[in-house]
């Protein structure tokens, strides 16, 4: 897996609401413009959903692993996607991506994600 972070001065709380909001992806995610969860959920394990991308392709979604506040992973189109995660640290957090070694291609959307994360975050603590 490749990665890419950020550490903000937010509470991990603000921001594992952020991106374990659906309604959100589409603000911070560079290729993403819309998505929904079947029967309005939200990201817990096992959910299912789809992703619309800025290209207008509406794609299935598996959220495969959750831990509550603290991170969640998933498959697009049956394909292993990004994993999200956020570590407590002292007067915040550090909100980290991880991605498959075959789409490091993929790191830079996902470092232009994480600026747009924080500010947010740093909104909604308002």
């Amino acid at each position: 897996m490749v990665t890419a972070e950020l550490r903000m001065n937010v509470e991990p709380g603000t921001v594992w609401s952020v991106i374990a909001d659906v309604r959100t992806w589409p603000r911070w995610g560079p290729s993403v413009s819309g998505a929904r969860v079947d029967g309005g959920g939200g990201v817990t394990a096992g959910a299912r959903g789809t992703l619309t991308t800025v290209m207008g392709l509406s794609l299935p979604f598996e959220i495969t692993e959750c831990v509550e506040g603290k991170s969640w992973a998933w498959k697009v189109a049956g394909v292993n996607a990004t994993r999200h995660e956020v570590i407590g640290v002292p007067g915040g957090c550090v909100v980290s991506f991880g991605a498959p070694v075959w789409a490091a291609g993929y790191l830079p959307v996902l470092a232009l994600a994480l600026p747009r994360i924080e500010q947010i975050s740093v909104d909604r603590a308002r």
